[in-house]
């Protein structure tokens, strides 16, 4: 069992350590906290492999004039 911190976590998903502490708010990632940073558990990243990248879509006829 490899434990990661989250700016590893960050390295590994190609995303920002900001963004995966909120992935951790989420509760999409299970994490650990020590002290003031979080352990992830290697495996539990399979919880976002498949996860969407970018903003989603914007929606058709919804511009504000």
């Amino acid at each position: 069992m490899k434990i990661l911190s989250t700016t590893e976590v960050a390295e590994k998903l190609n995303i920002s350590a900001i963004r995966v502490r909120q992935l951790i708010r989420e509760k999409r990632i299970p994490a650990q906290k020590v002290g003031r940073d979080y352990i992830i558990r290697e495996e539990d990243l399979k919880y976002v492999e498949d996860r969407q990248t970018g903003r989603p879509p914007k929606e058709r006829g919804s511009d504000k004039k």
